[in-house]
């Protein structure tokens, strides 16, 4: 495999990339490209022994977080990331991976890769941790406002995910609501729902957050907005949780003997719930492999997004996903790509 890594992508960058992309260059057999400044990327690689297939690509700019997207993918031409997603669109690698600006990643990819044909909008998707295991989620930000075929299209896409990259085969396919029952939830949920069940074979109805994380779903399918609020409500509420218990647990002499004694259960529930064992989130939906980490990323969470895309990279996901498109969407005229 042939793998990029934005290396001014992170909060920290470079230095998170680096370790990244040195550690993932030992334990994989894989090319790694770290894309960014020459002179500041050779500069911190010199005295880190970094392995044979480890290689910089130039870019002499930046996507900073605060430009914007839009304006930024077209005026700014050779930041980290444009310069990265031009070698997966040349075909020159496999998978990008950045921990950079989301907007400004998928404006990037929009403009570097377009999208797959018939893919009205690409979706930012997440593996939510629940009782079963992994539950596949989107979108989670990329689209604020949505229609009913663009909710289909998310349902076809992370069908194809859960199924080749998790390995759920069926994947069981959910709309999120306010209740389970049909006829519950708003307009786009009342009028998506026909299209889910003539189309996706294993389409078990609306969920609400409680049964998401009960494992009774694989797929769950919103609007960007509502899956965003959904992804920080439950990160916040995980992190509260969990300070809370810590508090707790010190609190008396008790009470850090039976914390001390529940620690290896408390490692196993922190390495379930943190967002860095998984790495980083796949932009569904446009024209090559797009993994997004979190800001906060360190090398761990890094080397962990790196092993998730090489995953979707060796399962062919672009090409499933270019053929499930296709295949779903050829019968219904009104819900083909604008152009």
């Amino acid at each position: 495999m042939r793998i990029v890594l934005d290396a001014m992508g992170s909060d920290a960058h470079p230095d998170p990339e680096i370790r990244a992309a040195i550690e993932a260059g030992r334990i994989l057999n894989d090319e790694i490209f770290l894309v960014g400044p020459k002179d500041l990327l050779e500069t911190k690689l010199k005295d880190l022994s970094p392995p044979s297939n480890l290689h910089i690509v130039h870019a002499s700019q930046v996507l900073e977080m605060t430009d914007k997207p839009a304006e930024s993918a077209r005026s700014k031409t050779d930041t980290s990331m444009a310069v990265g997603m031009e070698l997966v669109r040349r075909g020159e690698a496999d998978v990008f991976v950045t921990a950079g600006n989301t907007g400004g990643a998928m404006a990037t990819a929009l403009f570097q890769l377009r999208r797959i044909r018939g893919v009205r909008r690409p979706a930012l998707t997440a593996q939510f941790p629940v009782r079963t295991g992994h539950c596949i989620v989107l979108d989670i930000g990329a689209n604020t406002d949505c229609k009913p075929e663009h909710l289909l299209q998310f349902a076809i896409m992370g069908c194809v995910y859960a199924e080749k990259v998790l390995h759920k085969s069926p994947p069981r396919v959910a709309l999120l609501s306010n209740g389970e029952e049909t006829g519950k939830g708003n307009q786009l949920i009342k009028e998506t729902s026909p299209l889910l069940k003539e189309l996706i074979p294993n389409f078990i109805g609306n969920v609400e957050p409680k049964e998401l994380f009960n494992g009774e779903a694989d797929v769950v399918v919103t609007d960007g907005f509502t899956g965003n609020i959904l992804l920080k409500s439950s990160e916040a509420a995980a992190k509260f949780l969990s300070e809370l218990l810590r508090a707790e647990m010190l609190k008396s002499t008790r009470t850090k003997l039976g914390a001390l004694l529940a620690k290896p259960a408390f490692v196993n529930v922190k390495k379930i719930m943190d967002p860095g064992e998984i790495g980083a989130a796949p932009l569904l939906g446009v024209n090559g492999l797009v993994f997004i980490g979190h800001g906060r990323s360190d090398a761990h969470a890094l080397v962990n997004a790196i092993r998730v895309a090489r995953q979707a990279a060796e399962a062919g996901l672009l090409q499933e996903l270019r053929t499930a498109i296709a295949e779903k969407l050829a019968a219904l005229p009104s819900v083909q790509s604008e152009g």
